[in-house]
């Protein structure tokens, strides 16, 4: 399967980075360790790659030696800090409202992930309750502990956070087997009725608590913070050129390296046309074709029955040794290297 081009927000990437910062490890090699340049971590709007924040989890467990380190997240970081989404929130008149607004903007945040709310009426064995849920879109997601713990954690501590009260859930449900030990999961979620093995994961409160006031909330700021939640919206549902030549790079790299001219012809452009469009967005073609063939590069080097041979023909390099110099240009280390230490 081809890796997709979904992404998330630096700003998650930089509540994940604190958080291991905080238990010791080396945030800056870290990310060098997934193919993310630190640099890349200054932009707030920026997005990076969810496979490589798949990646991320994994080198953060075993830089930090805390497995619950995705459970701890939301206690360990401000939640209020991430970005455009988080500043809409705060401005919401109340809890229903940053609900409504969380579903909206998911995608702000995170890209293949999916959150959904709902509103289920009282029966005739309890009151009305609102389930707020995850779901999974994204065929990159394959970690899927850290993936549901980390954004449950951040979740519930942006709630306690937006209304000054510590709020719970009636129940939290976890859509992976039950682990071998969940003092972590009844410390962060409780007091909660914790249910794994579920089909969803999901946080079910009291419908009651829709109504709490969201602390110092500013009506006037909503708009302001909104509309630039919607360009970013708008620009990552409109997939850019850059992400459409990178798309059409990954389709064409098979054991040789696409040419220009053929991309723009995909993309019904003509060649001087492509280069100054790219040129305007602060890139070129040979740019993006570093970029993909490196993130390609280091996903085939985690797969530990790919040699680096076969990744170099996979990539397009006449040679080897041409593979072998361009990885080192990129990440400072030889494939072999490389593949010892984060494979």
């Amino acid at each position: 399967m081809l890796p997709t081009s979904e992404t998330i927000s630096v700003g998650s990437i930089n509540l994940i980075l604190f958080a291991a910062r905080q238990q010791g490890a080396d945030g800056d090699a870290l990310a060098r360790a997934v193919g993310i340049d630190p640099d890349q971590l200054q932009n707030p709007d920026g997005r990076v790659l969810i496979r490589q924040v798949q990646a991320l989890w994994h080198e953060a467990v075993i830089a930090t030696g805390e497995p619950a380190l995705s459970l701890k997240l939301g206690e360990m970081i401000n939640p209020l800090t991430i970005g455009v989404l988080a500043y809409v929130m705060m401005h919401c008149p109340t809890l229903g409202r940053v609900f409504e607004k969380l579903c909206h903007y998911q995608d702000i945040a995170c890209e293949g992930i999916r959150t959904t709310g709902q509103l289920i009426p009282a029966d005739d064995e309890s009151g009305a309750t609102y389930r707020l849920s995850l779901h999974i879109t994204s065929p990159d997601i394959i970690y899927l502990e850290p993936t549901f713990n980390s954004e449950l954690s951040v979740y519930l501590s942006a709630i306690r956070a937006l209304t000054g009260q510590r709020l719970t859930a009636l129940e939290t449900r976890f859509a992976y087997p039950h682990p071998a030990d969940t003092r972590e999961h009844e410390r962060v979620f409780g007091p909660t009725r914790l249910v794994f093995d579920a089909a969803e994961t999901a946080l079910i409160f009291d419908a009651a608590l829709l109504d709490t006031p969201v602390l110092n909330a500013n009506p006037s700021l909503f708009p302001l913070f909104e509309k630039h939640a919607n360009d970013i919206l708008s620009q990552l549902q409109t997939p850019s050129l850059k992400s459409r030549v990178k798309g059409e790079i990954v389709s064409m790299m098979k054991g040789e390296e696409p040419a220009l001219a053929t991309i723009a012809d995909r993309l019904a452009m003509g060649v001087r046309t492509l280069q100054l469009h790219l040129k305007e967005s602060g890139t070129s073609y040979q740019q993006l074709l570093d970029e993909t063939r490196k993130e390609l590069a280091i996903g085939h080097l985690r797969e530990p029955n790919m040699s680096t041979t076969d990744i170099a023909y996979l990539l397009g390099f006449a040679e080897p040794s041409v593979f072998f110099r361009s990885f080192k240009k990129w990440t400072g280390q030889t494939p072999g290297a490389y593949r010892l230490a984060y494979a």
